[in-house]
C-alpha cells in the first residue's frame, strides 16, 4: 500500500474541509459547475466517477462471470438488506431521530419533508461509487458488477411501489430520465469501454497489463478526492448556513449505514460467505444511489424543500463514512475467516 492509501482518510478529511471553503468563498464558480447537468446527472461527477470506475472494471473478466453462482448466499444477503431492510429500517430511524428525539431543534414545518427525503435515500441502492469500495477491500469483482446490475433491475420495478408504500403517496413520480442515464453513464457505458480497453492492455501480456493496473491506480483515488471537493463545494453555504440541521439529519443516515453493513457483514459469515464478496456485500448493503435520491426529492417536494436537502446530507455523509466501512471490514477480516472458515482472495475466488 501507497503512502498515498495509507493516508486516504487525511487526505479525504482536506478535501471535505477545501470544498467547504471554496464553495462558502466561490458560489459562483461552484453554482455553475453544478448546473452542468442532463436528467439531475451532473456531468463533471460523472466523468470524474468514470474515472474512478473504468480501472476498476478492467478487472473484470467476463468469461469468469459464470463463477458469479458460487457466491449466492451472498447474492442473497445483499438483496435482503437492500430491499427488505434499509428502507424500512431508515423510516424508523428517521421517526424516532428527526420526528421526536431532535424535532425540537428543527423547523416543524420541515420535519416530514426530511423524513420523506431520508426515506428516498434509503430505498435506491448505490450503482457506481460501490466498485470504488469493492476495490478498496479487495472484493471480487464479478460478484460486485452482478450484484449492483441485478439491483438496477429490482430497482426499476420496486423504486416506486416501495417509496410509495413507506410515504403514504398513492402516485410516485419516478424520474426515469435520471434512473436510466445514471445506469447507462454509470454501468453500461463503462463496462463497455472497459472491456475494450481490457483487450488491449492484454495483448500487451500480463506483464504489461498490471504495469498498465498500477499506473491507473492512483487515478482512481484522485478522482475520488476531487468528486469530494466538488461535492462539498456545491453545499459549502448551505453547511455555513446551516450546520445544526446537516448534524441533525446526518445522524439517522450514520446509524443507518453501521446497522446495515454490519447486519450484512454478520449474516454473510453466520452463512458462510467467502470474505472477498461478504466485504463489498456489507458496502453495497449500506450505501445508496443518491443521484435518484436527490432527482426524486427536487421531483416530489420541490428544490427548496427539507426532503432534498435531506438527499445532499445523504451525498455529503456517504464518502467519508463508507471509507470507515471499509477499513472496518478490513481490519476484521482475520475474525470474520475465524467464524467462517478459509476464505479465498479474490483472484482465487474467480479461478
Amino acid at each position: 500500500m501507497s503512502i498515498f492509501e495509507r493516508y486516504l482518510t487525511l487526505w479525504v478529511a482536506l478535501c471535505i474541509v477545501v470544498g467547504v471553503a471554496l464553495g462558502h468563498v466561490m458560489p459562483g464558480f461552484f453554482g455553475a459547475i453544478a448546473a452542468a447537468e442532463v436528467a439531475k446527472v451532473n456531468l463533471p461527477v460523472a466523468v470524474l466517477i468514470w474515472l474512478m470506475i473504468v480501472p476498476m472494471l478492467l478487472k473484470i473478466d467476463f468469461g469468469a462471470l459464470g463463477e458469479v453462482r458460487k457466491h449466492w448466499r451472498g447474492v442473497g444477503v445483499t438483496l435482503f438488506i437492500n430491499w427488505a431492510v434499509k428502507p424500512f429500517s431508515m423510516a424508523l430511524l428517521g421517526s424516532f431521530f428527526i420526528g421526536h428525539l431532535f424535532a425540537p431543534w428543527l423547523p416543524s414545518g420541515q420535519i416530514s419533508s426530511y423524513i420523506a427525503g431520508l426515506i428516498l435515500l434509503a430505498a435506491a441502492p448505490c450503482t457506481a461509487m460501490v466498485f470504488v469500495w469493492s476495490n478498496l477491500c479487495e472484493g471480487e469483482p464479478h460478484y460486485t458488477l452482478s450484484q449492483v446490475a441485478l439491483n438496477d433491475v429490482i430497482m426499476v420495478f420496486l423504486f416506486a411501489p416501495l417509496v410509495g408504500l413507506l410515504l403514504g403517496v398513492a402516485s410516485i413520480s419516478v424520474p426515469w430520465g435520471t434512473l436510466l442515464l445514471s445506469v447507462l453513464l454509470y454501468i453500461v457505458v463503462p463496462v463497455i469501454v472497459a472491456q475494450l480497453w481490457r483487450k488491449v492492455l492484454l495483448r500487451g501480456g500480463d506483464d504489461g497489463f498490471n504495469r498498465a493496473m498500477r499506473m491507473l491506480q492512483p487515478v482512481s483515488l484522485v478522482a475520488l478526492l476531487a468528486t469530494l471537493v466538488l461535492l462539498f463545494g456545491f453545499q459549502g453555504e448551505q453547511i455555513v448556513r446551516q450546520p445544526l440541521v446537516i448534524a441533525i439529519l446526518a445522524v439517522p443516515i450514520l446509524v443507518q449505514v453501521y446497522f446495515n453493513a454490519g447486519l450484512a457483514y454478520w449474516l454473510s459469515r453466520r452463512f458462510g460467505v467467502a470474505w472477498c464478496v461478504a466485504a463489498p456485500a456489507a458496502l453495497i448493503g449500506a450505501s445508496n444511489f443518491f443521484e435518484l435520491a436527490v432527482a426524486a426529492a427536487i421531483s416530489l417536494f420541490g428544490l427548496d424543500s427539507g426532503a432534498a436537502l435531506a438527499t445532499v446530507v445523504g451525498v455529503l455523509v456517504e464518502v467519508p463514512v463508507m471509507l470507515s466501512v471499509v477499513r472496518i471490514v478490513k481490519a476484521t477480516r482475520g475474525w470474520y475467516e475465524a467464524g467462517a472458515g478459509k476464505v479465498p482472495t479474490a483472484l482465487e475466488a474467480h479461478r
